[in-house]
């Protein structure tokens, strides 16, 4: 209850510095001030609607919607508070010292409080705007990531062989068709050798990928298509009536990845041939720092060679941190996802690399290389929670491997 008191109190901060931006450039505009109550009272009452009939079990776009609203609302919101907060601030000192060294009082310079008001709401567009893109296109605006990486021991077969990565689909956010068909054909555009599905095929439960099935069925490559599971494939975020029904919806899960025509490794591996040569492909369960760990590298490699060249599947990438850099056997390249980088950054090649993300893991975008062992995590090709991308866009990952 103390919680949700100071986060009314919170909001109704946010909405009362806004609203004094508004107040200073339109004094006389009346329909702008009820214009602006207006649309705060209805936004908290569609959230406050959106978190009494939430229901996780359920695939809900109305949930997204309510998301975007929110987030829509309050990021340019705070961008005036921190204007109007900081003047207010410089005119309590302002007075202060005027009263202390006798110069006038009351002159409180409301020409600067009307530029900081013009301020703060064109400053405040920019986010707006940019959510409102995210929103409506970003969350759509798929890109190709190409790298290329070299080995010394990387069979001499498998010089040139490409992997087309994507991760996090969330199928369960999904509420455009055309959009996502777009995506798969781009997908197999690529032309890779093998497709490497990095994990969280669903939000929460295995019915969320039965209307795409068919699409998803499209995805193509010549040496097969292979996944894991992520964490929120297992159904650990809902609430079910038994434990059968839990491992009902992972076995049903199970199906489908079937049905798509991926192999699902769970802690397993599989062999690539390809011209009398092979590589080992490794993929295991969800193991992430602070999440549930279902993965056991050991049990995964537990046949396999010293020397052979290795290619490891983990969805979360804190497990390259936390145990596989340092395990026994050598994995040469580790792919993972889980992110989605907060599907909300900064990205200008060369220049700037930021997201809240970088907050809670080190490794949170792009490649990475750590004691001649290489990870890459993928931004994600869906979106969850947010129905939105802004500055991190959905992606589509192409790594091509070459002999020194």
């Amino acid at each position: 209850m103390i919680r949700t008191l100071l986060f009314i109190v919170f909001l109704a901060l946010i909405d009362w510095y806004s609203y004094q931006a508004f107040k200073t450039l339109f004094p006389e505009q009346t329909l702008v001030k009820i214009a602006f109550w207006a649309f705060s009272i209805l936004v908290y009452l569609y959230v406050a609607y959106g978190f009494m009939t939430f229901d996780r079990g359920q695939v809900s776009i109305h949930f997204g919607r309510m998301v975007s609203l929110m987030v829509l609302s309050l990021v340019p919101k705070l961008i005036v508070l921190v204007f109007m907060f900081g003047e207010d601030i410089t005119r309590f000192f302002t007075g202060a010292y005027q009263s202390v060294s006798g110069s006038r009082e009351g002159d409180f310079l409301p020409d600067r409080r009307k530029f900081v008001s013009q301020t703060a709401l064109i400053l405040s567009a920019i986010p707006f705007v940019g959510i409102l893109h995210g929103v409506l296109i970003g969350k759509y605006r798929y890109r190709v990531v190409k790298h290329t990486l070299e080995f010394d021991d990387l069979p001499e077969e498998f010089d040139g062989f490409t992997i087309t990565q994507i991760s996090d689909i969330h199928s369960g956010s999904f509420d455009d068709k055309k959009k996502l068909e777009y995506g798969v054909d781009l997908i197999n555009q690529q032309e890779s050798d093998v497709i490497l599905f990095t994990g969280d095929l669903v939000n929460n439960h295995a019915g969320e990928m039965e209307p795409w099935v068919d699409t998803f069925k499209k995805l193509k490559a010549p040496m097969g298509k292979y996944s894991i599971l992520g964490n929120h494939d297992y159904g650990d975020y809902m609430s079910w009536p038994n434990l059968e029904a839990k491992k009902a919806n992972l076995n049903r899960l199970a199906d489908i990845q079937k049905e798509l025509g991926f192999q699902l490794l769970r802690n397993e591996n599989v062999k690539l041939q390809k011209g009398g040569a092979s590589i080992d492909l490794i993929g295991v369960e969800n193991w992430g720092k602070g999440f549930a760990q279902y993965g056991d590298l050991g049990k995964a490699t537990e046949n396999l060679t010293e020397k052979g060249f290795k290619i490891l599947m983990s969805h979360d990438p804190s497990h390259f941190d936390e145990e596989v850099k340092k395990f026994a056997q050598f994995i040469h390249l580790t792919l993972s996802g889980h992110t989605h980088g907060m599907q909300f950054g900064i990205e200008i090649p060369g220049f700037i690399k930021w997201s809240p993300a970088s907050f809670r893991y080190p490794k949170w975008a792009g490649l990475y290389e750590e004691l001649g062992r290489y990870l890459h995590v993928n931004r994600g090709f869906g979106f969850l929670a947010f129905p939105g991308r802004v500055g991190i866009w959905p992606e589509i990952t192409v790594l091509e491997l070459k002999r020194k």
